[in-house]
């Protein structure tokens, strides 16, 4: 395969499952994939591309190169018995008899370590069966045991047995306002501390942004998990279709971590898909390469909730689909650079990146977002986000001082001293934000 190289999809624990039934549903659309794995009548695609996500089997069915992974079987037993339960491979889908019970040391400890072996195994098979490996992107949610604690032994297993490989993280990370897990502070400060050496590029999501999105934007009143991994699918799918389709400027993932990454511990970044916009506002609203790229530096727009203009941009990656001219591109990003909210660090002087491919983004059917002929994903590094790490770092710290909940993890094998190792990191990434501001 002389394209971009095959990419491994890892989703881990309920959120990730879930998000994977969303992935998968638009990818399968996105290239002309029927749920059962066939291609669809008079669809032949000319380029290999998308063998990035997709193994073509001697039949011609078409199977996604991923693994679901879930320590209990409830979330995957949906997709097992769903309409896309002839598209994934049986033994891609792996549940556990019991779950972490919202315990990071659960599941990185005690049932972590029975399930990791089979999970490395059926990794490595995966990865045998690509001729260019580009790299693995994980999926999941810091809040619950699983994605953070099972998580955290996989991605530092992951580092040991393939270390030159990519690793990007996507990453549903604790809300402001709403939590549906008290020990929420814990699982995700640990999870953070765990993974820090061992993801190159993390993107941020909170349910609380997205939420926001869907009542503001989308005109969705009491939206679903499913109104939100929709979303965060689009997000997904824009960052890679350039590795699926033909472009103007193509990027890979190692490009897109050189741009973004500017140290290897300043890897969280903001995304935001523009237009955000319902089928029925679509009608009356202007969809301009310069309209679109002007929405992703709303703060409101912002899939996670953080104010970019409180902090510096270290670089930010625009990437656009469908009908784009590359003057008009470059005519708005010169636009965008006399304008007072957005400041980027005084060290980085060109700021942007960009990205330009040929293929419209594809919508679900019945879904929430109109179709559009053009639209954009910004990936930005911004250091507003170290204000998310100190809300997080003060919740840990009320929880702590009481010593409350300390003995669940205690009692699964973690040592008291972890809480305080893992809490001096956070602080230090905080202070290594303010560095970069500087």
């Amino acid at each position: 395969m002389d394209g971009p190289g095959e990419i491994i999809t890892i989703f881990i624990g309920q959120a990730g499952t879930q998000l994977a039934s969303a992935c998968w549903e638009l990818f399968c659309l996105e290239h002309g994939v029927t749920p059962a794995g066939c291609l669809r009548q008079g669809y032949y695609p000319v380029d290999t591309s998308m063998c990035t996500f997709f193994a073509e089997t001697q039949i011609r069915k078409m199977t996604p190169r991923t693994l679901i992974v879930d320590l209990e079987p409830t979330a995957i037993d949906e997709i097992r018995c769903g309409a896309y339960k002839k598209l994934f491979n049986p033994q891609s889908l792996i549940s556990g008899k019991e779950d972490a019970s919202n315990n990071y040391a659960r599941g990185y400890y005690s049932l972590g370590r029975e399930a990791i072996d089979l999970v490395l195994n059926r990794v490595c098979r995966i990865w045998e069966t690509c001729s260019k490996p580009a790299g693995f992107i994980v999926f999941r949610s810091l809040s619950g045991g699983t994605g953070s604690g099972f998580a955290t032994l996989l991605l530092q297993n992951l580092n040991r047995d393939y270390p030159k490989q990519i690793t990007l993280d996507f990453v549903l990370y604790p809300s402001p306002n709403i939590s549906t897990v008290i020990v929420e502070p814990y699982n995700a400060v640990f999870t953070t501390h765990g993974t820090l050496e061992h993801v190159d590029c993390c993107f941020l999501f909170d349910n609380e942004a997205l939420y926001n999105i869907c009542s503001r934007n989308l005109d969705v009143d009491d939206p679903t998990y499913t109104n939100l991994n929709r979303m965060e699918a689009q997000v997904v799918s824009s960052v890679t279709a350039s590795m699926r389709f033909e472009g103007a400027v193509n990027l890979s993932l190692n490009e897109l971590q050189t741009n973004l990454v500017p140290y290897p511990r300043i890897h969280f970044c903001l995304a935001t898909y523009a237009p955000l916009v319902s089928p029925r506002r679509a009608m009356h609203s202007e969809i301009t390469t310069r309209q679109i790229t002007y929405d992703c530096f709303e703060p409101a727009n912002q899939m996670v909730t953080c104010d970019p203009r409180t902090g510096a941009y270290t670089s930010c990656c625009l990437l656009y689909r469908g009908d784009v001219s590359p003057n008009d591109v470059n005519r708005t990003i010169a636009s965008l650079k006399g304008k007072k909210s957005i400041r980027f660090v005084t060290w980085s002087p060109t700021g942007f990146k960009v990205g330009i491919n040929y293929q419209p983004t594809t919508t679900v059917p019945g879904g929430d977002l109109a179709k559009s002929t053009r639209t954009v994903v910004m990936a930005s590094n911004n250091t507003a986000i170290r204000h998310r790490w100190t809300m997080l770092a003060r919740k840990f710290d009320l929880m702590f001082q009481k010593r409350a909940f300390v003995h669940h993890y205690v009692g699964e094998g973690m040592e008291e001293g972890f809480f305080q190792e893992a809490r001096d990191n956070m602080a230090a990434l905080v202070d290594d934000y303010r560095e970069v501001e500087r």
